[in-house]
């Protein structure tokens, strides 16, 4: 069993979270229930994917977890670009968090790569 709060992935996936909040609450009311929900539910999960990863026994089972959190990584990102899309959120409020989606991305990609390889 590893212990999910030494990775840097699952420290990165509770900033995402943390900053994703503030973007969230950008969002109009009469979205409270369909987008914000969407995007703050989806946000959490990468984080919360990670960790339950980690309580797995084989890296076959914790690669699938993390093939989930990079998942909902990319929800988020979609949800995002939505709601920019939409006039919802500026694009200049968003520079910051898809930059940290990025290098979560690219660690959850690498951390699968390096479970494959064995």
């Amino acid at each position: 069993m590893r212990n999910f709060r030494n990775l840097e992935i699952w420290e990165n996936g509770i900033e995402i979270v943390k900053q994703l909040y503030p973007l969230a609450d950008l969002l109009p009311s009469e979205e409270k229930f369909g987008l914000r929900s969407q995007v703050t539910r989806a946000s959490i999960s990468i984080a919360s994917n990670i960790a339950e990863g980690c309580s797995r026994n084989s890296d076959i089972e914790f690669k699938r977890f993390l093939e989930i959190a990079m998942g909902s990584l990319f929800e988020v990102e979609t949800q995002l670009i939505i709601a920019q899309e939409l006039g919802f959120i500026p694009k200049n409020k968003l520079k910051t968090i898809f930059e940290l989606l990025n290098k979560e991305a690219k660690m959850i990609n690498s951390l699968i790569n390096k479970i494959k390889m064995g």
